[in-house]
């Protein structure tokens, strides 16, 4: 399965009936800054990880919305799900966490971008952690996650009106995936990523640098299992009867239509 978007073909593999971009590090960041300066257009990235996997195969909103998606794979369980159903683990662990940080300090080019959820203390936190970071791009606060979603259109009008390049959703999931797929459009942003707790991680410090390309990820069934609540048995039940259904063979030679700067 082969995502295209401009310049960059993209193979993914399909992840419970989901097709999830196999990426390194190098190539996921050129495609996600080919995506934020495309001169028209926009792509909407989602992240996969044990958790949203299991509530993908129990809500088929959530699912249809991240299939319109670009997802990315995103800690041990992802990698654990790849192993059993291709053989192989996904090159990088491309969570949004570290992904994020990390792209806005690859993209040299001066962006301007919107951050919209969390809570205010983190919302401004985070805007002011990047800055620091980044003082190259140009970081504009627009809405914490408090406001009634009746003004969320109100507020991509100010999004729009911001002229934004990149735009950051922190909601957490379904949430953030489904309210993108709702009231986010073409003129409001080039590159949309949903991020998850990121605004707490900056502001607080738990925020932690991504790892190399190259570098083992020991322990991580380990670390995996041992998560403290029931998400990983469930996560692990899904991919095994997966497997077992016999869908991966049967979904393996399908095309996907590239889902990059299409809206």
């Amino acid at each position: 399965m082969t995502l295209v978007s401009g310049n960059i073909a993209a193979s993914q593999r399909d992840i419970l009936g989901l097709p999830v971009c196999d990426l390194g590090w190098a190539d996921a960041f050129a495609l996600a800054e080919e995506m934020a300066t495309m001169p028209f257009g926009q792509s909407v990235i989602a992240f996969l990880n044990a958790g949203s996997a299991n509530r993908m195969m129990r809500d088929p909103e959530y699912r249809a919305v991240l299939e319109r998606q670009i997802v990315l794979p995103d800690g041990a369980g992802i990698d654990l799900a790849s192993r059993l159903l291709h053989g192989r683990k996904f090159p990088a662990n491309l969570s949004g966490m570290t992904f994020v940080p990390a792209l806005l300090t690859h993209i040299s080019k001066p962006m301007r971008v919107a951050l919209i959820g969390g809570q205010h203390v983190a919302l401004m936190g985070a805007a002011e952690e990047l800055r620091r970071h980044t003082p190259w791009h140009d970081i504009l606060p627009i809405a914490d996650g408090a406001f009634d979603p009746a003004r969320s259109d109100a507020i991509m009008e100010r999004v729009r009106a911001a002229n934004i390049d990149i735009l950051l959703v922190a909601m957490g999931s379904p949430a953030q995936e489904k309210w993108i797929d709702r009231h986010v459009g073409p003129g409001h942003a080039r590159l949309v990523l949903s991020v998850g707790g990121l605004f707490d991680a900056l502001t607080y410090g738990t925020h932690r640098a991504p790892r190399g390309a190259g570098k083992r990820r020991l322990g991580w069934l380990d670390r995996f299992m041992r998560q403290p609540n029931l998400a990983a048995p469930l996560f692990l039940y899904h991919v095994l009867r997966y497997k077992l259904s016999g869908m991966t063979a049967s979904r393996g030679g399908t095309a996907v239509a590239a889902k990059a700067g299409s809206l």
